[in-house]
């Protein structure tokens, strides 16, 4: 800073130098100030803020795992609903059998009658494995059971539904079809015949009426154990509706936290900027009287 009795010397103009350092500030602020405003960020390198740097970056970081795990909460779901449609249609073939067999029950039929619902029943037996068949997303047989057990058991999905490698959530999905849901059949009803798909289908050839009013019971029994895997799949969708709540309101408050330390204010760097503007701009004029000071010293040679 220039002292008393600096203007009289002209080798060392102290003053230029003081206003042309002050100047070298102002326009060193006003640049970080324009950079602030054309990209809308407080802290754009580390130095501007080196803690809030580092934290910001985590929260970005959060921020990022938590949208991918609501994606993922919205693709866990598209499964569940295939599997809950496909149980749907099985529920529906189920409940139609259930009313061949009650007419087959009735001795009012004769056997060739009988004969022709035990065809339609055994129709609707491959029609169920069919559709568990062709229950898939992304290559994945949902109905099926376990991998390595196909056509039996129950198949695990595991799906990401938060962040942090702790946050999954558990799908069972019991395998669908004629085998697993008339399992241990008696009477003139039973499984027969080859494979088809996974599992066999129902032959009812031959049967009696008390064949089929024992079937009924079967029938009641499979429509229970379908209720159950209805059930089932209906938690993990529940579990899945709060998950996703859950996190949209997770990626608002970490979205906020991350805005109140890394985004600009605009109000108060356009303030800044015209501040500073015309700071540069006095700083200016002072560099250039100051480099006009050492003149006056020349009046001492005249």
């Amino acid at each position: 800073m220039a002292g008393f009795g600096d203007l009289n010397r002209v080798n060392t103009n102290v003053q230029a130098l003081d206003a042309q350092l002050s100047l070298n500030k102002i326009n060193r602020d006003l640049s970080n100030n324009q950079l602030r405003l054309s990209t809308g960020l407080r802290i754009n390198r580390a130095e501007d803020d080196a803690a809030g740097y580092s934290i910001g970056t985590k929260l970005r970081s959060r921020v990022a795992g938590l949208e991918q795990a609501l994606a993922n909460v919205g693709d866990a779901k598209s499964v569940l609903d295939i599997a809950e449609a496909s149980f749907s249609t099985v529920m529906d073939s189920l409940i139609e059998m259930k009313s061949l067999a009650t007419q087959a029950a009735n001795d009012t039929l004769g056997s060739e009658e009988r004969d022709f619902i035990a065809a339609q029943i055994e129709d609707i037996s491959k029609d169920i494995n069919r559709v568990a068949d062709q229950t898939v997303f992304q290559e994945t047989q949902l109905l099926s059971g376990a991998t390595g057990s196909p056509g039996s058991g129950t198949l695990t999905l595991v799906f990401q539904v938060g962040e942090r490698a702790i946050d999954t959530l558990d799908a069972e999905i019991e395998a669908v079809n004629s085998a697993t849901l008339f399992d241990g059949i008696t009477g003139g009803i039973a499984l027969n015949g080859a494979s088809v798909g996974n599992a066999d289908t129902i032959s009812a050839s031959g049967a009696s009426a008390e064949d089929f009013r024992t079937f009924m019971g079967e029938i009641d029994e499979a429509i229970s154990s379908m209720a159950q895997r209805v059930n089932a799949v209906g938690m993990v969708q529940s579990s899945l509706s709060t998950r996703e709540l859950t996190l949209s309101q997770s990626i608002s408050a970490n979205q906020a936290a991350t805005s109140r330390i890394m985004d600009a204010d605009f109000a108060k760097e356009q303030s800044e900027s015209i501040r500073l503007q015309i700071m540069q701009q006095t700083a200016t004029a002072a560099l250039s009287q100051a480099n006009m000071g050492p003149q006056s010293v020349l009046s001492f040679l005249g």
